[in-house]
């Protein structure tokens, strides 16, 4: 597994959507079959998430381990009944207590997350000392042939949940770059109760590009001219990042009263 979970699992208020916006989990009736077809009694889940398989192995008799190195969707898991049944894990595959499972599985995105080769082979080599002699590992990938990334913007995927106990909450993902055999992607959640927005931006050097209209750049004209601070220039730009980026020029996020920008290692306008 990655050192550092995705914001997605990782953020408590996201964690406690994550279900919600994904209710369809049909993906994991392979597993189930898997898991009967080899008569497993023992399962290791790496990357459970919130639990969803993890419980539904559990529901069928079988003793479940479920490790994930991201608290927040552990907490989800631990609160769902039935979940005193199995054995959670804040971890990953890497550092596991002596086990002997028939079966470990890595479904949906979590093979595709370890990025780092060397990571990935830590990780193969803890289910292998995992598992029994002649168990297995489980694990799906993408088919790099369907270039399914090239959908993956605002028009395709966004989306509108009613959300219990939450109130509607508005979601898409957006490609960000695909560099080599690896695709990087924004996930983007917005709390129409409060206009919050989160994000699954994680902490590496990010290049936005964003085209301001004109009146912006003529207040930034005019500011300069006049002698203005680098603060007094970074709140103009807010201001266009609130109108643009946030609120889509009016279409979403209105609620958002103020946008600052922190932590800034490279700024370049190209009037």
């Amino acid at each position: 597994m990655a050192d550092e979970p995705d914001e997605c699992f990782g953020n408590p208020r996201l964690a406690e959507i994550y279900d919600a916006l994904d209710p369809d989990r049909g993906d994991l009736d392979p597993y189930l079959r898997m898991a009967e077809g080899v008569g497993a009694r023992r399962v290791l889940d790496i990357g459970c998430g919130t639990g969803v398989l993890a419980l539904l192995l559990a529901d069928r008799g079988i003793e479940v381990v479920g490790v994930d190195p991201a608290g927040a969707s552990l907490d989800v898991a631990r609160g769902k009944p039935g979940a005193e049944r199995v054995r959670w894990i804040r971890g990953d595959a890497t550092a596991l207590p002596p086990l002997r499972v028939d079966l470990a599985t890595m479904t949906a995105n979590v093979a595709q997350a370890i990025v780092d080769p060397q990571t990935w082979r830590r990780t193969l080599r803890g289910a292998y000392e995992a598992l029994r002699p002649g168990g297995h590992l489980v694990f799906e990938t993408r088919a790099p042939a369907r270039r399914a990334w090239e959908e993956w913007n605002r028009e395709t995927s966004y989306r509108l949940t009613d959300v219990p106990g939450v109130g509607a909450v508005e979601y898409w993902v957006q490609l960000t770059e695909v560099h080599g055999p690896l695709v990087s992607f924004r996930q983007t959640y917005i709390f129409t109760a409060d206009s919050r927005v989160r994000t699954t931006d994680d902490g590496r050097f990010r290049r936005l590009t964003l085209h301001l209209p004109p009146a912006y750049a003529q207040r930034l004209f005019d500011a300069r001219n006049t002698g203005a601070s680098d603060q007094e220039m970074r709140g103009i730009i807010a201001e266009g990042f609130k109108e643009i980026y946030f609120q889509d020029g009016g279409g979403r996020a209105l609620g958002i009263s103020d946008v600052t920008l922190n932590d800034i290692d490279y700024l370049d306008l190209d009037y």
